[in-house]
């Protein structure tokens, strides 16, 4: 091509307008990274609450990817919303599952809808859609020139990534269903963000393998290691009260039952009843919070472990980011999962992980490597994998730990997964 694409990049919430959330994250590195290469991005996304709100996001959107860019240009980034709230509560704690299969399809029409009309008046070369957003474009597709990609992401409303729910799921969110299926017959290709999931959106896309492209998730290396130093992991210890000295185990994630943490209650019993290798100092630092952390304090409670327990809460990200640096090992005992940001965050920390044989982990996680993979749900191997991880010599969890840092480096990276949607996009202009 001449020059780069004009991209429409269509989803449901993006930081810092939504949260901070996994998707939330991505669209904000997505948008910004495909801006620092030249690409003209316009974002469609949902509504603020005000406008001074969403100007103040476009503004930090452009100036994050100046922030990447070798030459002085401006980039350009355009953000565009439409409205999200159909119904009075949508959106309110307790009617996610409600919410997610009415008021997000609408959604979608109304913002594919203005994806489409971009597209009409020469505006957009490309619709890049995340779900269910692009519904509207999804059924227009037949009269537009404009190729379609979807990332359709952990497939959750068809039970993908909770096998134990499936069902359920697959109830519940039958309106979403739909609108994500019509969207992937309209795509032109289907990113799949890991190997593991590859499988899973043929099987419930009905999609041809032709149409598949596998573009991991990826994480910002230079944010990451402007955020936290040795220094900031010292200071971040002695505020908690852990010596020098003390192992740390690292969790972070939304506690909810899924994310397997009160498996990692049992596992450290087991571990302390039999002694090595936690005879020493040694603390579980827990970050995140949600609806599941009574239930687990009271369980962390039980088992007699308040005192080697650290539940931070949601924390900025200098402190999220002096904690990877500060722990001795990163554990992450999920039940189900998508593509684990956090695993990948931790493994840019240089640090080796442990974490369940689940969802895209084990594209990241390679054991014997950069850490060890487990079973999901069973304590006793995860308390297994944890002391052979503890009691071998420190040589090796740095060693592993930097081959961690590899691994993201050449895969995971966003100049990387960035080149990879250039070409894909370059395929179909």
């Amino acid at each position: 091509m001449k020059r780069p694409p004009r991209v429409a990049v269509v989803a449901r919430a993006v930081f810092p307008l939504h949260g901070y959330g996994g998707l939330e994250r991505h669209v904000y590195d997505l948008v910004r990274h495909l801006a620092a290469a030249d690409v003209e991005v316009t974002l469609i996304t949902r509504r603020s609450r005000t406008t001074e709100s969403e100007a103040a996001a476009a503004d930090a959107l452009a100036a994050r990817a100046g922030d990447h860019r070798e030459r002085n240009t401006a980039p350009s980034v355009r953000l565009m919303t439409v409205p999200y709230r159909t119904f009075p509560f949508a959106g309110r704690r307790g009617t996610t599952i409600i919410d997610r299969s009415t008021a997000y399809p609408l959604f979608g029409e109304r913002a594919g809808r203005l994806a489409w009309q971009l597209v009409c008046d020469d505006q957009v070369d490309i619709v890049h859609g995340l779900g269910a957003s692009v519904l509207g474009y999804a059924r227009r597709r037949a009269k537009s020139t404009a190729p379609l990609v979807l990332n359709p992401q952990g497939l959750e409303e068809f039970g993908a990534t909770d096998p134990s729910r499936a069902r359920a799921k697959r109830a519940a969110y039958l309106p979403l269903r739909h609108a994500v299926l019509a969207c992937a017959r309209a795509a032109d290709r289907v990113i799949a963000t890991d190997r593991a999931l590859e499988p899973a959106v043929l099987q419930h896309l009905h999609v041809p393998t032709g149409k598949v492209r596998l573009i991991p998730n990826a994480i910002d290396l230079q944010m990451i290691d402007g955020l936290a130093t040795q220094d900031s992991a010292e200071r971040i210890r002695r505020a908690a009260g852990v010596a020098a000295n003390d192992v740390v185990l690292l969790s972070v994630g939304r506690l909810e039952a899924n994310k397997g943490f009160g498996v990692m209650v049992d596992a450290l019993t087991a571990l302390r009843a039999h002694g090595a290798p936690l005879r020493g100092g040694w603390k579980w630092v827990l970050v995140g919070d949600g609806p599941n952390r009574r239930p687990l304090e009271q369980a962390i409670d039980r088992a007699g472990l308040r005192d080697h327990v650290l539940l931070t809460g949601r924390l900025p990200d200098a402190d999220l980011h002096a904690w990877y640096e500060a722990a001795t090992l990163f554990v992450h005992p999920t039940l189900y999962e998508g593509s684990s940001l956090v695993t990948l965050e931790a493994m840019a920390h240089h640090r080796a992980v442990v974490a369940s044989n689940a969802g895209g982990l084990p594209d990241k996680v390679k054991t014997g490597v950069n850490g060890w993979l487990v079973v999901p749900g069973q304590p006793g191997v995860l308390a297994g994998a944890i002391s052979g991880a503890l009691g071998g010599p420190p040589e090796r969890l740095r060693a592993m730990g930097d081959a961690g840092r590899g691994i993201v480096e050449q895969e995971f990276a966003w100049p990387v997964v960035t080149r990879k949607l250039l070409e894909l996009y370059a395929e179909l202009v």
